[in-house]
């Protein structure tokens, strides 16, 4: 039995640390994975870690950009973009 709560423990507590990571504003995120990047780390975390802290402002790293949007010319406000929603 307590096997087992300490595995609902451990659970809990990553899918809260998941969703404290993804909720953070980004310039919280880049500062907390800068200073992750002092620690040791597998080789795998690290290198996702030190992406995060590489990413521009305004971009989640999520990697699903396949084109970089246009940039408009200086003085003139950005445009929106609004994308159809496909029906599933």
């Amino acid at each position: 039995m307590a096997a087992q709560n300490l595995i609902v423990a451990l659970i809990v507590m990553a899918c809260a640390a998941y969703a404290a990571w993804t909720l953070m504003p980004s310039a919280a995120r880049r500062a907390l994975a800068a200073s992750m990047l002092k620690l040791t780390l597998p080789r795998a975390v690290a290198r996702h870690v030190q992406r995060v802290t590489q990413t521009p402002s305004g971009c989640g790293a999520c990697d699903g950009c396949t084109e970089a949007a246009p940039k408009p010319a200086p003085g003139l406000p950005t445009p929106l973009v609004f994308h159809r929603r496909l029906n599933r």
